[in-house]
């Protein structure tokens, strides 16, 4: 009888934090059982020839929307079927009341099971949530959605202090269904990073963390309104002039001192700008103690707004924060070179094309981008800028697995999770919507040439994605972290 389940034989492994190893891995009840030279192919039920090509540790995909358009047991079918193509394993999602996801609001005790139970035996990945506390009552949540849950990260978006999400509305309380004296502001984040805090201490280990949406609403009412009164041209250009750079940086100064007085760890998400990473390391440079984390998205290391709007594809493009410059797009990819940078994540969100229409303020922000994960950081990122296999898989994988509380991902040692990638680094694919497996109908990468992609996608010891193919049973567990 075989030894293994699944043998992935001569390949070259990229271990994060190490390098790359020449080596046979073998799979065993869905854990990595063994790493050696020349393991005999009769000791496995499968093999996969990995000849010429590398193994990585399948990437966490540690920022995702699973419902926010549509309902959560479609995307969580079709979106995670996406993911398979970029080489990810794992999904992290935010989910929030208000409006959009269920469209309802209460208590995280009676809604959150209802999620998981949309979810269950649906994703192609393994997946968790993060979790948005919009009034005091879901903060005083916390503990118990820790403990009973294993949710170990929520977030705050500090826009929504005066926005919508599409930013066409100022009736933020209707927006996000508040009680009358709710506040969404300083006040209520401060209040929340305490009890985010006081969680994480009261854990015996791992780390408990809050998420931050960082643009600040006050300076985006004047600016929206200054792009409205001229004009109210209908680009992408118009979008970022409205939601300028400024407001990252004032929005991530105000939070990180507020970080500092309650010593809540914290990850700013999708920075968007040179502004908003210069932000983030003057507050790391105030606080050498503060536990705080960076994320970039594909889109804004890739996407500018000039080229958007010329090729007539602005709208499609329309995400918070803004799609930015040229200019912005070469910024954050030196924080990504020079470690500034701790993971890069899609922001996925399935949004189809009827959705953005031909109007700027009305158009609901986000798209996919969930499969082009590993294909964009090895092309973009190791073929063109030199970017070492071993950090890819440390801004793919490692890192959102070690910020998030999975210590089973990340990682191709023995006794990881059998999640893992075999990629060729010189296959060359043109970006189509078909192409990505998801079930939007558009895609802002379209036409792009990208070098070095996934072939085949292990998820827990099981083949889920292959030569450009889905496995059709959802293999997906919940990440209780």
């Amino acid at each position: 009888m075989p030894r293994y389940d699944l043998l992935i034989k001569n390949g070259t492994l990229v271990q994060p934090h190490l390098g790359e190893i020449s080596a046979d891995l073998a799979v065993r009840d869905g854990k990595v059982a063994a790493l050696a030279d020349g393991i005999d192919a009769a000791e496995a039920d499968e093999v996969i020839d990995a000849a010429g090509r590398v193994v990585l540790p399948g990437a966490v995909d540690a920022h995702f929307h699973l419902g926010i358009y549509r309902s959560l047991e479609q995307d969580a079918a079709e979106e995670t079927r996406s993911s398979l193509v970029g080489g990810a394993t794992s999904v992290l999602s935010y989910f929030r009341t208000g409006e959009h996801y269920l469209d309802r609001t209460g208590a995280y005790g009676e809604i959150f099971p209802e999620v998981l139970s949309a979810v269950e035996g649906r994703s192609h990945t393994d997946y968790g949530f993060h979790l948005a506390p919009m009034d005091t009552a879901q903060v005083r949540e916390i503990p118990a959605l820790v403990a009973e849950h294993g949710v170990s990260s929520f977030k705050y978006y500090m826009f929504y202090k005066g926005f919508n999400l599409a930013a066409d509305s100022r009736d933020a309380r209707s927006f996000r269904m508040a009680e009358e004296g709710e506040e969404y502001d300083l006040g209520h984040l401060y209040q929340l990073m305490e009890a985010v805090a006081a969680a994480g201490a009261a854990r015996p280990r791992g780390r408990v963390s809050l998420s931050l949406h960082c643009e600040q609403a006050e300076l985006m009412r004047l600016f929206i309104d200054r792009v409205r009164s001229a004009g109210d041209p209908q680009t992408l250009r118009a979008y970022h002039e409205g939601r300028p750079p400024l407001t990252e940086e004032v929005a991530i100064a105000e939070a990180a001192a507020l970080a500092r007085a309650t010593g809540c760890p914290v990850n700013l998400l999708h920075l968007s700008s040179a502004a908003a990473l210069a932000g983030a390391r003057a507050a790391r440079a105030a606080s050498p103690g503060l536990d705080l984390r960076t994320e970039v998205t594909l889109h804004h290391l890739c996407l500018d707004h000039d080229s958007l709007d010329a090729a007539g594809r602005g709208l499609g493009a329309k995400v918070n924060p803004p799609i930015r410059t040229r200019a912005d797009n070469d910024a954050l990819w030196d924080g990504v070179l020079d470690g500034t940078v701790d993971w890069v994540a899609s922001d996925h969100a399935c949004c189809m094309e009827e959705s953005k229409g031909d109007a700027l303020w009305p158009a609901l922000p986000g798209f996919g981008g969930t499969a082009l994960l590993y294909p964009i950081l090895l092309s973009e990122g190791h073929h063109r800028r030199g970017l070492p296999l071993r950090r890819v898989a440390e801004l793919l994988s490692a890192n959102p697995a070690a910020a998030y509380g999975l210590p089973g991902k990340g990682s191709l040692m023995v006794g990881a999770d059998a999640d893992l990638v075999v990629a060729d680094l010189d296959e060359v694919r043109t970006v189509t919507a078909d192409l990505l497996l998801s079930g939007q109908d558009h895609c802002p990468f379209e036409g792009r040439e990208l070098r070095g992609w996934p072939t085949t996608t292990v998820v827990g010891g099981h083949i889920a994605y292959r030569d450009g193919k889905v496995t059709p049973t959802p293999r997906g567990r919940y990440l209780s972290r």
